[in-house]
């Protein structure tokens, strides 16, 4: 199958029934019990569907108004929840927390967090409060859009809850402050396998782990582990690995060598800013949490 997805099995399974009693879905049972769905598209039924949206900070409410406009033009069966959230805010209003929750889909624009001192960020506060484990960024070339590079189609899989991003800081005594870097078996395991997946079910060919382990051996080590114990689970995607500093240099000079990136907190975040300046920017790169 050149696109491995759920609804094709189903279609499947659900044509065996009606030829015979013991065929493809005997066969398939088995493999579709044992593996664990990590990402799949789900077409909706035409049914209009609440949409939260958080417009946000600086180019947010330009972005999201644009998608609310090709929206309304597509007569698209969604209808939008806005809620007017800013990263000044102390915390995120739990109405808002409440409604994604309930409708599952969120359209947020970036939220400006104060650099050196104020309040928290509200990005960081919402990842935590909703699990979202795992940022995804899609960059590519679009039609019409001149940039240095072509064939630039790269996945960026970011874990998203822990590593220096987990805000674990304190000043020690005055003039010197510890910043604690925070990397766990489980969570590295899960966005492993989050790229691993996405990368089965999107008929892509190779998955590699950026890192620093060669400084940072115990943290980064663990990470690049649990990769490495994932990738002998699907035999047939190519995997690798390369050290973050090499990453962005291989990035600008020849970004078509890589396809799906799976990446520590941190180094996602460059890392995809990298990407998607390659393809155009950061205001026409698709991504998701």
């Amino acid at each position: 199958m050149a696109r491995r997805s759920l609804p094709i099995l189903k279609h499947l399974l659900q044509s065996s029934k009606t030829s015979s009693s013991t065929t493809t879905s005997d066969l398939l049972h088995p493999f579709v019990s044992k593996r664990s769905v990590t990402y799949m598209p789900r077409p909706g039924d035409g049914t209009p569907r609440a949409v939260t949206l958080i417009p946000g900070d600086g180019i947010g409410p330009l972005v999201t108004g644009a998608v609310e406009q090709v929206m309304e033009a597509m007569h698209a069966p969604i209808y939008f929840e806005k809620y007017e959230v800013h990263g000044d805010m102390i915390k995120v209003p739990q109405e808002v927390i409440d409604s994604i929750t309930k409708n599952k889909v969120c359209l947020k624009g970036g939220l400006a967090t104060p650099v050196g001192g104020g309040v928290s960020s509200l990005n960081v506060q919402l990842r935590k409060d909703l699990d979202l484990y795992a940022s995804l960024v899609n960059c590519f070339n679009l039609p019409g859009l001149p940039t240095r590079h072509e064939n630039v189609d790269i996945v960026v899989i970011r874990e998203n809850t822990e590593g220096e991003y987990a805000g674990l800081e304190h000043e020690v005594v005055p003039g010197v402050v510890e910043s604690l870097k925070v990397i766990t078996k489980f969570c590295s395991e899960r966005i492993a396998k989050y790229a691993f997946e996405y990368a089965y079910l999107n008929n892509r060919k190779k998955v590699t782990a950026v890192h620093k382990a060669n400084i940072m051996k115990l943290a980064d080590g663990l990470f690049l582990e649990s990769c490495r114990e994932v990738a002998t689970k699907y035999p047939g995607i190519k995997y690798n690995e390369i050290i973050v500093d090499n990453c962005c240099m291989q990035l600008v000079s020849r970004p078509e060598q890589f396809d799906v990136m799976v990446t520590p907190n941190l180094y996602g975040n460059l890392v995809a800013n990298t990407a998607a300046g390659i393809a155009g920017g950061t205001g026409v790169m698709p991504g998701g949490i």
